[in-house]
């Protein structure tokens, strides 16, 4: 067998350990995972995670996963909060404890100082029998079969089933909360997704550069506020200013692809009538959308009936959004 099949076999057994490792916590779930989950909405406290080595690393990741959908936490290795970081614990903390084996030593010393503290204390662990398991209030049932390692040694299918019970309990929390898009983007305000979830259409609009021109103008007016607005685009409006249609400079390679008789041409004849607008207000990230179902480039953005002005794609790409 040559290497890269060698290769691929090993990398399709261990995905496909893990993965039936995960649809089996499916089965796992039970009424100490709904009081948990219970627990937490009703505590006044933060969520406090530890761990020990990969467990460790499990539970930062967790505790970042619960602080940026709406659930306070924090992470305390165990081998430290024997050395004076219990103190971070205060009274209405609930304690998350991650193990795969639920017995190692560090656990053991920890588990009786925190109920002496008499914080609920939580086990996620893949061996129910265990220490720990006995002594929590509730336990996070994550055991598994055996590690995707060839020696079912190495820490891998079980840091994968205790970090996606993680995730289904941040989760559980994030829903039981009513957690919108918009408290998301309170905690994300920062790279492209925060963007997508916090700016608008207006904060891209230039109020003193709206290209409009009437309905009877003529074809040099037209080309000429299209260039010098430099949006690639003009709004045509009646009398009263009222949004009539716009015009694309592609609409006007197409009209001059059509006629030579440019001196008669006016916006009303070449302008394109009920153009794609949207709200101002709107998110930056639905104009995006609705340029790329309609294959434009630019939208007429709307306060009311009154135009506000042009968003174009290149203003979104500018911003980091595409």
């Amino acid at each position: 067998m040559n290497l890269a099949k060698n290769i691929r076999n090993t990398a399709t057994r261990v995905l496909q350990n893990e993965a039936q490792a995960i649809l089996k916590l499916v089965d796992y779930l039970d009424g100490d995972f709904e009081a948990c989950v219970e627990r937490i909405l009703n505590s006044k406290g933060r969520v406090v995670i530890t761990g020990i080595g990969k467990s460790a690393i499990i539970a930062n990741k967790i505790v970042a996963t619960l602080n940026s959908t709406g659930t306070p936490a924090l992470f305390m290795h165990a081998a430290d909060a024997i050395h004076g970081d219990l103190g971070m614990i205060q009274e209405d903390d609930i304690v998350i404890c991650i193990s795969k084996s639920g017995n190692t030593p560090e656990i053991k010393v920890l588990v009786p100082l925190l109920k002496n503290l008499g914080s609920v204390l939580v086990a996620l662990v893949s061996n129910t029998k265990s220490y720990l398991a006995e002594q929590a209030e509730y336990v996070l049932n994550a055991t598994i079969e055996e590690e995707a390692c060839p020696n079912n040694l190495a820490p891998t299918t079980s840091t994968t089933a205790h970090l996606a019970m993680g995730d289904a309990l941040a989760v559980c929390l994030l829903e039981a909360r009513g957690f919108t898009p918009e408290d998301f983007a309170k905690y994300h305000p920062g790279g492209s997704l925060g963007k997508q979830l916090y700016l608008k259409v207006e904060d891209l609009l230039d109020s003193q550069q709206i290209p409009k021109v009437k309905e009877s103008a003529g074809l040099a007016e037209v080309i000429l506020e299209i260039s010098g607005k430099r949006l690639g685009a003009t709004a045509v409006v009646d009398e009263e200013g009222k949004l009539k249609g716009i015009i694309t400079d592609g609409d006007l390679r197409r009209m001059l692809q059509k006629t030579l008789d440019i001196q008669s041409l006016r916006a009303s004849d070449i302008m394109t009538i009920h153009p794609k607008t949207i709200s101002s207000d709107e998110f930056a990230i639905r104009a995006l959308n609705l340029m790329r179902n309609h294959n434009i480039t630019q939208l007429v953005a709307m306060n009311g009936d009154k135009i506000a002005g042009f968003v174009h794609i290149h203003e979104l790409m500018k911003e980091g959004i595409v």
